[in-house]
């Protein structure tokens, strides 16, 4: 076997493996917090492979396919898992289905990007929300909203539902969402109020002790969601100025 240096950042992305394996082991045991900070520790080795790989030029193919097969279990799995244990196990086999359905989407989202990927540089958006974000939008509603008293038990049935459904849906549509901005001056310049949201919403996080993420990840779909159809309301009213025009009748020269 020969050892080059691309065996830096592939570290990193199995290190993201074995946390999001651990997750799963103590989801089943019912440690849903234990089981939610490995899959915080796998959101950064999965930062960090990236980064590593940049750092070594050790960017491949190969490094791309693990790293989709490594997030499929931390952010797809996982939280999927996490779901059926907390609450649709109560429905038999309805809610193995109902709790499969993120991990389904992400992997689905995956594929679809890993056919997509013509570099290895940084993007700015991604179609469809990346599969990260997806597993911290669901676990924070969990562990902050479903399992306390900050709502009323009424709402927490079709709450989670419509969470569940909510990110499955967003994972493999088309609407554009930003990436994560760099902590460099470059990104900030090129992206100064995405990233000075991003940072409140970081402060605030951690001002709270967690209780504001899920309604930050909530506020990125939605305004993802509207920036979509705004856009899509513009190209097709353009489009449609386009047809009306390249429609009217021809001025009669006699006339």
């Amino acid at each position: 076997m020969r050892i080059t240096r691309s065996i830096i950042p592939n570290l990193f992305t199995l290190a993201n493996l074995f946390c999001g394996f651990t997750a799963i082991v103590n989801i089943a045991d019912g440690e849903f917090w234990r089981g939610a900070l490995f899959v915080l520790a796998g959101g950064f080795f999965d930062t960090f492979d990236g980064i590593m790989a940049r750092l070594t030029r050790s960017s491949s193919e190969f490094g791309v396919e693990l790293d989709s097969l490594c997030d499929a279990v931390s952010f797809g799995v996982a939280p999927a898992f996490m779901l059926y244990k907390v609450f649709f196990f109560q429905y038999g086999e309805i809610g193995i289905l109902w709790a499969s359905f993120p991990a389904l989407a992400g992997i689905a989202r995956l594929a679809r990007f890993n056919v997509q990927v013509t570099n290895f540089e940084d993007k700015e958006y991604f179609k469809g929300m990346p599969i990260p974000s997806s597993a911290v939008t669901i676990i924070s509603y969990i562990l902050f909203y479903h399992q306390t008293d900050l709502i009323n038990n009424e709402l927490k049935v079709p709450l989670i539902f419509i969470v569940t459904i909510l990110t499955s849906l967003v994972m493999v549509s088309n609407i554009r969402f930003d990436n994560m901005p760099r902590p460099s001056k470059r990104s900030i310049m090129q992206r100064p109020v995405f990233s000075i949201l991003f940072l409140i919403a970081v402060v605030g996080s951690i001002l709270s002790s967690g209780k504001y993420i899920f309604p930050f990840m909530m506020s990125y779909i939605l305004a993802s969601v509207v920036r979509y159809f705004i856009l899509w309301l513009k190209s097709t009213r353009a489009a449609t100025d386009d047809i009306d025009e390249s429609e009217e009748a021809e001025p009669n020269p006699f006339d």
